[in-house]
């Protein structure tokens, strides 16, 4: 018998993708060559006129309002973003399989129906690859896996039976514990505004899609967000991104290795072209009573709230590790000025001690040293990737621990958990206690290929569970966000993000940031959004 090398088997895994992709119809159009440096423009240059107002202008709420009074059809709108995402993966190599047919065949079906099926009748939405669908195999970006048929999914039927139309999966880095997307299946993804940036990860290829505006609405796939999934690539593509509070929605349909390592919990987050829409998701899921079928989630409706007298925040200026890049520092001071003349109260945050949280957080999320995130790996033998050694190997914290020894860091976690909720409530000594913190969602622009290596300001909140939301706030500007040539640096972690910095090599990159809350306050993170949005400006 002949034997597969781990080429071979990858090779099937585009062919099934380019497969799909050659059912576009009309085919796309050539596209410029070399590719700028921004994809931004392509859409306008290659979709139609209707194609680019329905992929461009509205976000879910504003379609799903069209859908129900048929002022637009669902296969009009399916086949408008099933180009749109075809082009983004001409541009930025987002896509493992565009589902044509079954996308199509799901939307006439819809149209044909006299009443809306539910409040996602008609909506297009993308999936993640390893986020399990039914009739579908699943890898999760693990050569070894192709091939190897989806588990069932209760969060993709509870959209799907909410009338969403499936069409498009994406792709994720190796291990799918990387701030950047890469594997040696479909390789690196792009960033939409600058390619020679980081799109992000785990969650790379959503966040590419969401950002070329290929889809208005991504759900986060398998394992959510466990150390920033979600939220790097929505900073780094200009997308909204929340991290809700773990054990608020289901997880099952997951594939990913070491199923069952609880110390860290991962939670599903939506990516989204707008702040709405982030309500919608959560609302259209927690309706569904999840809990009923899944003892281990938290018994709690979706119920937005609003706020009623000025806020107090805390800006988080730096992490006390690594300072962050000027355009980031230059966000903070723009949002925090407009909270002010709001009539909110702005204060500063006091990081407690964030450099013990990477160092407790990150050995949780390998006590076995990282042998089930590299056994597939080793079993293809597929090349272990740099970002994937730099998270397994290069880690003081992650090593192979006995039971005792993981129990003693669980139990150093919960210290940890303890200590941050007194040091949280002590900001009440001085009046009214803070209500959230606008922080850096890391801890510069979309970074250089190969260099997302500071995840503090993402996994931090992992570690604490508190939800947080990103919302994108500006972009680089080459001309005020100058690097500080003077400034020191204060350890080796510090000094190599100084000196990843340029404006030039950041030209035209997304700036965005986060809004975080206590564990459990989901809905006051997004109604602290909403107020700050406001402050700025916005609707």
């Amino acid at each position: 018998m002949a034997i597969t090398t781990w080429q071979e088997k990858a090779q099937k895994a585009r062919n099934l993708r380019d497969a799909s992709l050659s059912k576009v119809d009309p085919p796309l159009g050539p596209l410029p060559d070399p590719l700028p440096l921004s994809s931004q423009g392509l859409p306008k240059l290659l979709l139609t006129p209707r194609e680019y107002e329905l992929t461009q202008n509205y976000d879910a709420i504003a379609l799903l309002k069209m859908l129900r009074e048929k002022t637009l059809t669902s296969e009009e709108l399916t086949r408008a973003f099933l180009r749109r995402a075809a082009l983004a993966q001409a541009a930025v190599n987002c896509v493992t399989e565009l589902m044509w047919n079954e996308a199509i065949e799901r939307a006439k079906y819809l149209d044909s129906c006299p009443e809306p099926v539910g409040p996602l009748h008609g909506l297009p939405i993308s999936v993640k690859e390893h986020h399990g669908m039914t009739g579908k195999t699943n890898h999760a970006s693990y050569v070894a896996w192709i091939g190897e048929d989806s588990g069932l999914n209760p969060l993709n039927d509870s959209l799907y039976n909410a009338g969403c139309v499936y069409y498009v999966r994406t792709t994720g880095p190796q291990t799918l514990m990387h701030l950047e997307c890469n594997n040696n299946i479909y390789g690196r993804t792009v960033n939409p505004w600058n390619r020679n940036l980081t799109c992000g990860g785990s969650s790379g290829g959503e966040g590419a899609l969401v950002g070329m505006r290929g889809s208005v609405w991504y759900l986060q796939g398998l394992g959510g967000d466990i150390g920033g999934s979600v939220r790097a690539p929505a900073s780094n593509c200009g997308v909204y991104g929340f991290k809700p509070t773990a054990k608020r929605i289901p997880l099952k349909g997951m594939k990913a290795a070491m199923a069952g390592k609880d110390s860290v919990l991962a939670t599903f987050g939506p990516l989204t072209v707008s702040r709405d829409t982030i309500h919608l998701f959560m609302k259209t899921l927690l309706d569904e009573e999840p809990w009923r079928l899944d003892p281990s989630l938290t018994v709690k409706p979706w119920t937005p709230e609003k706020i009623t007298t000025p806020l107090k925040i805390a800006i988080e200026w730096s992490d006390g590790v690594v300072k962050p890049h000027p355009p980031v520092i230059r966000a903070m001071q723009e949002v925090a000025a407009a909270c002010k003349a709001a009539g909110m109260e702005v204060v500063d945050w006091e990081p407690l001690d964030h450099a013990k949280a990477w160092d407790i957080v990150s050995g949780l999320y390998f006590p076995d040293g990282g042998e089930a995130a590299l056994a597939p790996i080793i079993e293809s033998g597929e090349p272990i990737l740099p970002l994937t050694k730099f998270i397994t190997e290069e880690q003081p914290n992650v090593k192979k621990r006995d039971m005792h020894q993981y129990w003693g860091l669980c139990v150093e976690r919960d210290g940890y958990r303890e200590a941050y909720a007194r040091h949280w409530s002590k900001t009440a000594e001085t009046g009214k206690e803070v209500d959230v913190i606008i922080c850096p969602t890391t801890p510069g622009a979309a970074p250089l290929h190969e260099t997302a290596r500071y995840w503090p300001y993402t996994s931090q909140w992992n570690l604490l569970d508190y939800p947080t939301v990103v919302f994108p706030v500006t972009f680089v500007d080459q001309e005020k966000d100058l690097k500080d040539e003077s400034y020191v640096p204060t350890n080796e972690q510090d000094k190599y993000n100084h000196e990843l910095y340029s404006p030039e090599a950041y030209a035209g990159a997304p700036v965005s940031l986060s809004v975080v809350g206590r564990r459990y306050m989901d809905e006051k993170v997004m109604a602290a959004l909403e107020a700050i949005e406001h402050a700025m400006g916005r609707e």
